[in-house]
C-alpha cells in the first residue's frame, strides 16, 4: 500500500540538497529532461533483480526503481547484477512546482517507522564540486583506440557486424572526494534537455549520469521511444552551430548510423504494436558539448505486453552496442578494454500504468576520491579513429568539465 500526502516545500532547498542530507540507502534520484518531474526514492521495503517479477506486484501508484546493466553476470563482469530495481520505503516527488512525500508500506513496518526516523529536516545547500584533478588515464589510451577502431572496422567489413559502439573510461583521482549530488548538482544548472539520475547502494560509492537519450516512455498502451545517434560538435556561436548542424543533416556516415538503430528499434516493437510511426527526417538536438541527430518514434501496442518485456526488448538498443545486436554485444565482451556495467545500460521506473527509462550515457561511476566517467562512439564503414576520439573527449567533457577548476561551466549555461 502506499500513502502519498502534499507538502510545503521551503525556499532555496532543492531535492538535491535533501537528498545529500539523508542517510538512508538505497538512494535514488531522477530528474525528468523535460524538468517537469523530479524524485528522491530511499530506503527499500522488497528488491528485485527481475523486472517481471516486480512489475506483478505493483499496486496502485507505487513505482520500482533502478535499471538494467549493460552486462552484468557476463563471464566479463561476475560481480555486477544483470538488473537492480526497488520499491522505495519514502518518496518525495515534484510534478511542476507541486511537492509531495510518499511512503509504500509492508508488513513490517518497523522498518519504515526506522526509516523515517533518519530523515533530517536540518538541509544545507550542496555546494558545485570544489576539488582538483591530481590524477588522470584512459582506458584504452589514444594508441589502443585507434588499434581497436582499425580491428572493428576490418571485422564490420569481414563478417556480418554492421556498427560496433566503442567505449572508453576516464579515470580521474581528486584532490578530495566529490560527492554525488555536487556532480548532479552541478551538471543540472548547465546540462538542460537531459536526464539526470543517480543509483546508490551505500556511501562511498554511486552511478550517475546526465543522458540526452530515451530508451522509452510507456502509458497504457503507447510508447514512446526515439533514435539518437550521429554526433558533432558546438560550435564558437550560433552561425558555426548551424554550419555544424546543416553539416550534420547531410553527412552519410552519421545519417547512416542514425538510419541503423531507427531499423533496429522498428524490428524489435514491430511483432508488440498495431501501428508505429517514425519520423521521416532526423532532427538536430543540441546539448553543451555536443549535437545528435534524433528522430522520434511512437507506437501503440497490440496487447496487454508487460512494460518489462517492453525494457528487455529494446535494450541494448543499436546506439549503445551495435548491429546485430547479439554478435556486436558478443565482439564487445570479447575485445572491449573493460567491462561497463552499469554504463550504457538502462535507468528509470516500472510503474503500474507507466514506465519510463533513459539509456545511461555521459555517466560517472563515484567511488570517494575516485571518478570514472564513461563514454562512447558508434563505429560504421567510414569512421576515422582520431574523430571518434575527439567526439568521445566532448561527449566526457558533459561531468569531467565540471570537475576542473575552470570558469567552464555551473556558472555558463548553454542550451
Amino acid at each position: 500500500m502506499r500513502l502519498e500526502t502534499p507538502i510545503d516545500w521551503p525556499q532555496g532547498i532543492d531535492a538535491l540538497d535533501w537528498l545529500a542530507s539523508q542517510a538512508v540507502f538505497p538512494k535514488f534520484y531522477w530528474h525528468h529532461r523535460n524538468g517537469r518531474e523530479e524524485v528522491v526514492a530511499l530506503g527499500q521495503v522488497t528488491t528485485y533483480t527481475d523486472p517481471a517479477a516486480a512489475e506483478e506486484t505493483l499496486a496502485d501508484g507505487q513505482r520500482v526503481w533502478g535499471g538494467l546493466s549493460f552486462d552484468g553476470n557476463t563471464g566479463r563482469n561476475r560481480r555486477c547484477m544483470p538488473s537492480l530495481f526497488f520499491l522505495p520505503q519514502i518518496e518525495l516527488v515534484r510534478q511542476d512546482g507541486f511537492w509531495h512525500l510518499a511512503v509504500n508500506f509492508s508488513s513490517d513496518n518497523k522498518r519504515l517507522l526506522a526509516a523515517l526516523a533518519k530523515l533530517k529536516l536540518d538541509v544545507s545547500p550542496v555546494t558545485f564540486p570544489d576539488s582538483d584533478i591530481v590524477e588522470e588515464h584512459t582506458l584504452p589510451t589514444q594508441a589502443e583506440w585507434h588499434a581497436q577502431i582499425d580491428q572493428a572496422l576490418n571485422a564490420i567489413a569481414t563478417t556480418e557486424l554492421e556498427k560496433v559502439v566503442l567505449a572508453r573510461r576516464t579515470t580521474v583521482k581528486m584532490a578530495s572526494a566529490v560527492s554525488a549530488e555536487q556532480l548532479l548538482k552541478a551538471s543540472s544548472a548547465v546540462n538542460p534537455r537531459s536526464f539526470h539520475f543517480m543509483m546508490s547502494m551505500s556511501p562511498s560509492h554511486a552511478f550517475v549520469g546526465s543522458t540526452p537519450e530515451r530508451l522509452f516512455r510507456c502509458r497504457n498502451a503507447d510508447i514512446e521511444t526515439e533514435a539518437l545517434a550521429g554526433t558533432t560538435g558546438r560550435g564558437i556561436d550560433r552561425q558555426q552551430d548551424e554550419e555544424l548542424a546543416n553539416w550534420l543533416l547531410s553527412d552519410s556516415k552519421n545519417r547512416y548510423e542514425n538510419q541503423l538503430v531507427v531499423d533496429d528499434i522498428e524490428a524489435r516493437l514491430q511483432p508488440y504494436v498495431d501501428s508505429l510511426h517514425t519520423v521521416p527526417e532526423p532532427e538536430v538536438i543540441q546539448l553543451r558539448q555536443v549535437q545528435h541527430l534524433r528522430r522520434p518514434i511512437k507506437a501503440t501496442l497490440s496487447g496487454a505486453m508487460k512494460h518489462a518485456s517492453i525494457l528487455s526488448s529494446l535494450q541494448p538498443t543499436a546506439a549503445v552496442a551495435g548491429l546485430p545486436r547479439a554478435a556486436a554485444y558478443q565482439y564487445l565482451l570479447d575485445n572491449e578494454a573493460f567491462a561497463r556495467g552499469w554504463y550504457s545500460g538502462s535507468v528509470g521506473y516500472i510503474g503500474e500504468h507507466q514506465s519510463e527509462f533513459c539509456v545511461a550515457l555521459r555517466s560517472a561511476l563515484i567511488a570517494n576520491d575516485t571518478i570514472h566517467l564513461f563514454a562512447g562512439a558508434g563505429i560504421v564503414p567510414g569512421s576515422d579513429p582520431e574523430a571518434e576520439w575527439q567526439e568521445i573527449n566532448r561527449k566526457t567533457a558533459t561531468l569531467k568539465s565540471l570537475l576542473e577548476r575552470t570558469p567552464s561551466c555551473p556558472q555558463q549555461q548553454r542550451a
